[in-house]
């Protein structure tokens, strides 16, 4: 048995605090972190990827089954990095496509309701479309979201109402992936109807060109009201002379299939399309009835019974246009979450006068800007191109959410404009998962962005009564998933250098929200999916040290893990700021894990147990049941402890009890590896429970096991294929994952910016002040042999955050065995901060 102890207490003092920041860190998106000290130093001897935008592939990912729990469900098409505006195909089923799935056809058949292809409104499988649509999310988990005002480009006659075709067999498309392109900030599709489609974007304008074999029936159909999962309310017009269509649409139900509180109103999209044909004419539907010649019509799609839209109903207008054959008709949109003013602005001031191919040009240009952030050098064309796909993914959310004049909407439903602490607002905030490592990339590569992202939470959460929601969709808090992840974000941002925020405020915030329990949090209104408290069951948390199995949360044990981590977050961030007080507060209340950690779970084993208000143990346990705590097993959660992976091990029994569990959670008896959905027994490193327990063998000594473990992931489940990414990439969360992995680091710690170590895949890589060299990096050079930092030999298996202010240089020995007394010894293993958990006032007999 290896000898275990736990490491001394480490803590961020006031006197380095907010000096742990990055300096010289420009005004805006495109500025913002271009050149670092490593870079400078390094770039002109090393033959980095000059031109990453080539090497990105908008298809990886897209193709999965239609349960979308088990896709990717990311989306190609025309966007900017960050960009509000998200132009691309909305894929249509088809009866070939329902026969593959009985559920979703009897549900479209017999409940007569639209179920979208998929949540981000495409799949590769798909071979029909109904729409281009102005606004999309990439890769959430729930059935559907945005995917506002798509347009159809149409050369057929208006025979019935588009809210009546059922699955758009007539109101929509086919088209072949043979004559289909994406390249970042450029979608293109050939029809079978003899149209083809070409698509680019600015932040928040888009621009469509339209040609038409057979111009003879030429039109646009805009379906105002056919948002992925419905609409409240949904207005069109047309100016026939000013060749003008605009209008609204007024939508939500994030996940509103999943319970009744999100069934409702909270965004409205204002948009004006210019057309540059000339419009002969036009006309209306709505619901059932439809209006030739007419010029405007309102009425949305609802968000039925169970929070799936019903289909025959909605609104939308056509217009007719007189077209030649093969020349293009050039449609420009601009989008306001405010108002349609604002449209028409966003538009005059991010388009003016620019061609199609000036716009595409400038499209590619922001990407490479913002590719160029992360540098690498390889000749493996599939390992660049599966990594700056990954990287592109990443980039996508949140998205700016402000319009040019500074105006944006906001969760009071308001109309505020940004301070001079921000330059945009943003919006899409998928908490749960991208606090984990996505946010920390964004920090590193556009800390300007994240500074506006981090002043972003803080003024929904002063417009929601200061509740920071740990999901926001547009302007509307919804509440899903669990936890607390604005804590965690917000204590990043600052420890990876994006401090241009008002940081004191918001860490006044969150540590009210952390301390004085809201109605909310002692309500269950939302729960289990949308609990409205951003701290569950507070009052639970300060009295009894746990959440119980009968609080107001989607399940005690698995949000206790949650809390605990951003209790530490919290920690970290009062110590930044000098709050000594505050810090040791919080970092006891980490320790609150231990609470519920049951050395008797199972006859052999101890797990992360639920237990009840009286101190006594959840009964019917099961550490393998997928749906005992949110979205995992206990066998899962059990290492979600990033902090504290040292006082893990001790109550587990020592290092090598804890490794050869870790073997057994990753592996088979046969030795077969199990990284994806096979069992809740096991590891599925495709989701957020399990993406961080690769690294948990560090604190073991067996460095080497994480080194072999993150590869092989990369390996098994990333690739060049339309298949190559694993489960729902979740707003860039799992895309940032494969980015730091194969960079052969990871941000582990929850409100710190050190990073715990694997081996890179590249052989060289420079990302904000870190210079990597891994010159025998290969698929089999996998295991550190020597580390060297800035000349200096280490066997450290994690770096600390010094990073952040001061360049460092990387240098790794790679071999095809591993190197044992690499992160072997306890002073080489990342830091542990385990502090001992309040006693418990019930018995351990209960």
């Amino acid at each position: 048995m290896k000898k275990t102890f736990s490491r001394s207490l480490l803590l961020v003092t006031p006197a380095v605090s907010l000096s742990l920041v990055l300096s010289g860190c420009g005004d805006n998106r495109n500025e913002d972190a271009q050149a670092k000290p490593a870079e400078q130093a390094n770039s002109k001897a090393v033959a980095y990827v000059q031109d990453p935008a080539s090497f990105v592939n908008p298809f990886i990912g897209t193709k999965g089954p239609f349960n979308h729990r088990q896709a990717a469900n990311v989306v190609p098409g025309a966007v900017q990095p960050f960009g509000m505006f998200n132009f691309g195909p909305e894929h249509a089923y088809t009866e070939a496509l329902m026969k593959e799935s009985e559920g979703i056809s009897k549900r479209i058949n017999e409940d007569n309701v639209r179920i979208p292809v998929s949540p981000g409104g495409y799949n590769w499988q798909a071979t029909r479309l109904k729409g281009f649509s102005f606004t999309r999310l990439s890769g959430t988990g729930c059935l559907g979201a945005s995917g506002d005002v798509p347009v159809l480009p149409f050369n057929q006659a208006i025979k019935h109402s588009p809210a009546t075709d059922k699955i758009n067999a007539y109101y929509g498309a086919n088209f072949s992936h043979d004559d289909e392109t994406a390249i970042p900030g450029y979608y293109q599709v050939g029809l079978d109807s003899g149209i083809d489609v070409r698509l680019s974007a600015t932040d928040r304008t888009g621009i469509a060109e339209f040609t038409f074999d057979s111009p003879e029936q030429a039109k646009l159909i805009f379906r105002t009201a056919y948002s992925q999962l419905g609409s409240g309310d949904a207005f069109t017009q047309v100016d026939l002379e000013k060749g003008e269509v605009s209008g609204y649409v007024t939508s939500g139900n994030f996940c509103g299939y999943l319970g009744e509180y999100n069934r409702r109103d909270y965004y409205t999209l204002h948009f004006v399309a210019k057309i540059d044909a000339p419009i002969t004419g036009s006309g209306a539907y709505v619901d059932d009835k439809v209006a030739a010649n007419a010029t405007s019509s309102q009425g949305g799609m609802g968000y039925g019974e169970t929070g799936v839209p019903e289909w025959g109903k909605g609104s939308g207008l056509w217009v007719d246009l007189d077209v030649k054959a093969k020349q293009p008709v050039t449609m420009r949109v601009g989008i306001s979450y405010v108002s349609l003013d604002n449209a028409r602005e966003n538009l005059a001031k991010e388009q003016a006068q620019q061609s199609f191919a000036q716009i595409k040009d400038k499209a590619y240009a922001g990407w490479n800007d913002a590719l160029s952030r992360v540098k690498v050098k390889s000749d493996d064309k599939d390992l660049l191109t599966t990594f700056y796909t990954a990287l592109f993914h990443s980039q996508f959310h949140p998205n700016i959410f402000s319009d040019v004049n500074g105006e944006y909407r906001g969760f009071d439903q308001q109309i505020h404009t940004i301070t001079d602490k921000q330059t945009a607002q943003y919006a899409n905030f998928s908490g749960w998962d991208v606090y984990r490592s996505q946010l920390q990339l964004v920090s590193l590569t556009h800390p300007q962005v994240a500074s506006d992202i981090a002043q972003s939470l803080f003024n929904q959460a002063n417009q929601f009564n200061g509740i920071w929601d740990r999901w926001t969709h547009n302007n509307g808090p919804t509440g899903v998933m669990s936890g607390d992840p604005s804590a965690i974000a917000i204590a990043n941002f600052v420890a990876f250098g994006a401090d241009k925020f008002d940081i004191e405020g918001a860490y006044e915030s969150l540590y009210k929200a952390s301390t004085v329990p809201t109605e909310y949090d002692l309500s269950d209104v939302g729960c289990p999916v949308f609990c409205r408290g951003q701290k569950p069951s507070l009052d639970e948390w300060l009295t009894l040290n746990y959440l119980s199995d009968q609080s107001n949360s989607w399940e005690g044990a698995s949000e206790t893990l949650e809390q605990v981590s951003a209790d530490f977050a919290m920690s970290q961030f009062a110590a930044r700021l000098g709050k000594d007080a505050h810090s040791t507060e919080m970092l006891t209340r980490s320790g609150y894990w231990k609470n519920l950690y049951n050395p008797k779970a199972t006859a052999e084993l101890g797990y992360i147990q639920g237990r009840n208000k009286d101190g006594s143990w959840k009964e019917e346990f099961d550490p393998f049941s997928g749906h005992l705590f949110v979205e995992g097993s206990p066998a899962q959660y059990l290492w979600m402890l990033p902090f504290d992976g040292q006082g893990l091990s001790q109550i587990l029994g020592g290092d090598e009890v804890m490794s050869e569990r870790l073997d057994s959670h990753f592996r088979k008896p046969d030795g077969t590896w199990v990284l994806y959905r096979d069992s809740a027994q096991y590891a599925d490193v495709s989701n957020q429970p399990s993406i961080a327990t690769p690294w948990m063998y560090l604190y073991t000594g067996d460095a080497y096991k994480t080194q072999q473990t993150v590869r092989e992931t990369m390996k098994q489940l990333w690739h060049n294929s339309v298949s190559g990414i694993p489960g729902q990439d979740d707003l860039g969360q799992m895309s940032s994952w494969y980015v730091f992995s194969a960079l052969g680091m990871y941000p582990f710690y929850p409100g710190r910016a050190d990073m715990v170590l694997s081996s890179p895949a590249f052989e060289q890589a420079q990302i904000g002040n870190l210079t990597i060299q891994a010159p025998a990096a290969s698929a089999e050079h996998i295991y550190i042999k020597g580390l060297k930092i800035n000349g200096k030999d280490t066997l450290n298996s994690w770096i600390d955050e010094s990073y952040i202010r001061t360049p460092q240089r990387l240098e790794f020995t790679l071999d095809t065995k591993p190197n044992t007394a690499f992160g072997g010894a306890l002073e080489h293993r990342p830091p542990s901060y385990s502090v001992a958990a309040p006693s418990l006032a019930t018995s351990e007999a209960n």
